[in-house]
């Protein structure tokens, strides 16, 4: 049982450990999977927003591109910029993503514009796009910073390329501003969560537009962000998360470097948010794994109880048959024993005896009966009282015993003041000797008997030994000639041995 209890606690916690690493398995590779998934659903989003983002600057390089041709092969005459006038406008009708388009000369000065100028805003040769392309004299497009218009006052990018005199020197810039709100206007219909983000920055990391949208966030440095400082170093396109500078937002970012043009296109999601599902399907998966512990332990705690219980129960048992077995010892020596003197009783004695009487006649050994009475009891109690006597019975049984020592051997009280000794395999010689050893300790307790003649209490003794007669055909017939001898030796005045002989003999001690 003790086993069975071992094994039901072995089995309830093996169990739950079972569960609940089997759960934490399941909620970890499912958060894996969830992230893969926001990575790779922000990544395929920002590589198509940077493709969107590529082809409305490339729309933009190829009307800077045929501006630049018409105005250096035609020059900037009054018809020629009203030619020019027409085309942009043409242009400017199929590219809504278009703000302005302004020609500059060599100063800076406003030549064409599609904007009317304002009164102190039409020079621009402290913008970065006019000073790059004066003092680079490299015909490729420019991308510059977002900026706010001084002609529409409204927030921009600007896109230019230089134009040069057919001798090569600078003669102008051409630029065209793409609107802010052109980005943000897509980027508001894509959901990216309440803390999720979408921005377009220079490549070293100047923010151009982000959505949410905030002015104080234009041309913010994100250079020292890990997109910029790590990531874009190794691969120009990925995942990663990170804690935002901007707003200490926790997200999953995506970017993509356009292979194009200087920019980068990132894509943010809130990672609780986005993991929100996930969250919310674990919490689910933990409550119904906490409530399927609960009734394993609280199963695995009943069976262990019930064990208990049993356990319990075999061990309240085996004490009640312990004390049942000692319970039924205990009667079984009462039942055996003199209470007065402590000797076997008279059934005890008569059970013994017949055993041992049939084990002798069986073997052809010798056993030996002393048959003791103590002399002049009567007296004894008359004057005495019968306490007194009792304990005197009591004095001579203990004396007996201390004879009587091997532990085959057996005393028992007769019946009132006669006691006998039964001795198994043992001859008249031995019998004798012990029977004498009885008559003198008797005599040494000196016990006074005033009415006795001996002046103490003695005892008679008659010996009988079977196996020397062959008329002694059972036990009884050895209890009369024990019996005969004890007669003979009180005939013979008492306080002496009489051993059963052929012709009774007496010898006093």
């Amino acid at each position: 049982m003790i086993r069975d209890l071992r094994l039901a606690t072995l089995l309830t916690a093996l169990v739950c450990i079972s569960m609940v690493l089997m759960t934490a398995w399941q909620i970890w590779t499912s958060r894996q999977s969830t992230l893969g998934d926001i990575q790779t659903d922000t990544l395929n989003l920002t590589n198509a927003l940077n493709t969107y983002t590529e082809g409305t600057f490339k729309q933009s390089e190829l009307v800077l591109l045929g501006l630049t041709e018409r105005i250096e092969r035609d020059g900037t005459g009054p018809q020629q910029l009203e030619r020019l006038s027409a085309l942009v406008a043409q242009e400017m009708q199929a590219l809504s993503q278009l703000n302005s388009v302004v020609l500059y000369d060599a100063e800076g000065d406003w030549t064409f514009s599609t904007n009317a100028p304002m009164s102190s805003g039409s020079n621009n040769a402290d913008r970065a796009f006019f000073k790059h392309h004066r003092d680079n004299p490299d015909r490729g497009l420019f991308i510059g910073p977002a900026i706010l218009s001084r002609a529409t006052g409204v927030w921009v990018i600007s896109v230019s390329r230089r134009i040069d005199h057919p001798d090569g020197s600078f003669a102008g810039v051409i630029a065209a501003t793409i609107s802010l709100e052109h980005f943000l206007k897509l980027y508001r219909t894509i959901h990216v969560g309440q803390f999720g983000a979408i921005s377009l920055t220079t490549s070293e990391g100047r923010l151009l537009v982000r959505y949410p949208f905030k002015e104080e966030d234009i041309g913010l440095d994100l250079s020292p962000a890990p997109i910029f400082s790590e990531h874009l170093r190794k691969a120009s396109s990925g995942s990663v998360d990170f804690v935002s500078k901007v707003d200490g937002i926790h997200r999953i970012y995506a970017f993509k470097r356009s292979d194009q043009y200087p920019f980068v296109t990132t894509v943010a999601v809130g990672q609780r948010e986005a993991m929100q599902a996930w969250w919310n399907q674990t919490e689910q998966s933990v409550a119904v794994v906490a409530v399927l512990l609960g009734l394993l332990i609280a199963l695995g705690r009943r069976l262990i109880s019930h064990i208990n219980r049993r356990i319990g129960a075999e061990k309240k048992l085996r004490s009640t048959q312990t004390e049942l077995i000692e319970l039924n010892h205990t009667l079984e020596i009462l039942a055996s024993e003199d209470k007065l003197t402590g000797l076997a009783n008279r059934r005890h004695f008569d059970k013994f005896l017949d055993v041992e009487f049939k084990r002798a006649k069986r073997l052809g050994s010798p056993l030996s009966l002393i048959l003791i009475d103590v002399d002049f009891f009567k007296r004894y109690n008359d004057h005495y009282g019968h306490l007194a006597g009792d304990e005197c019975l009591r004095i001579i049984s203990q004396t007996i015993k201390q004879c009587v020592r091997r532990p085959g051997d057996m005393a028992a009280r007769y019946g009132g003041e006669e006691i006998i000794v039964v001795m198994p395999n043992t001859n008249e010689a031995g019998a004798r000797s012990v029977g004498e050893a009885i008559l003198l300790g008797i005599t040494d307790e000196r016990v006074a008997h005033v009415t006795s003649p001996f002046g103490i209490v003695t005892v008679s003794l008659g010996v009988a030994t079977y196996g020397s007669y062959d008329d002694d055909s059972d036990e009884q017939a050895l209890i009369e000639r024990t019996d005969r001898a004890l007669y003979s030796a009180k005939s013979q005045g008492r306080n002496r041995l009489n051993v059963a002989v052929e012709q009774v003999q007496g010898e006093h001690i």
